[in-house]
C-alpha cells in the first residue's frame, strides 16, 4: 500500500497555487469583472434612458391624444359653419330660383292666354266660313 507523506514539496505546491490565483487575479479576474462592472453600468443607464423615453413618449402621446381631439372639435365646428352657411346660400338660391319661375310662368301664362285669346278671334272669324263649307257638304248645294 502506498502512504502519502507530506513533505516540502506540499508547502511549494501551496505557494505555487497562491501565485498562481495571484497572477490569475491580477491579469484575468479583475480586467472581467471591470468589464462586467462598466456592462451592468451601462446596461443600468441604458435602461434609466428607457425608462426616460417611455415617460416621453407616454407625455408625447397624450399631447397628440389632445391635440387630435381639439382638432377634431375644431373641424366639426368649422364643418357646421361650412354646412351652416351652405344651407344659407341654397335657400338664397332656391328663393331666386322661385322668383325667376313664377315671373317666367306668369309670363307663359300671360303669353297662352294671349295666343289663346288670338287663336279663338281667329277661329271665330273663321267659323262663318267654316260652317258654311260644311253645310254645303252636308246638304251637297250652296247657300
Amino acid at each position: 500500500m502506498i502512504t502519502v507523506i507530506p513533505d516540502i514539496s506540499l508547502v511549494y505546491q501551496m505557494i505555487n497555487f497562491l501565485i498562481l490565483l495571484f497572477v490569475l487575479n491580477l491579469v484575468l479576474y479583475k480586467p472581467i469583472r471591470k468589464v462586467l462592472l462598466e456592462r451592468k453600468a451601462k446596461i443600468q443607464g441604458l435602461e434609466g434612458g428607457v425608462e426616460k423615453a417611455s415617460a416621453d413618449l407616454a407625455s408625447q402621446e397624450e399631447s397628440y391624444r389632445n391635440g387630435l381631439r381639439q382638432a377634431r372639435s375644431e373641424g366639426v365646428k368649422k364643418k357646421e359653419a361650412f354646412v351652416e352657411e351652405a344651407s344659407k346660400q341654397e335657400r338664397e338660391i332656391i328663393e331666386q330660383i322661385n322668383k325667376k319661375a313664377q315671373v317666367n310662368l306668369a309670363q307663359i301664362k300671360q303669353q297662352v292666354a294671349d295666343e289663346t285669346e288670338q287663336a279663338r278671334k281667329a277661329l271665330e272669324k273663321e267659323v262663318e266660313a267654316f260652317a258654311k263649307a260644311i253645310g254645303e257638304k252636308i246638304l251637297g248645294r250652296a247657300f
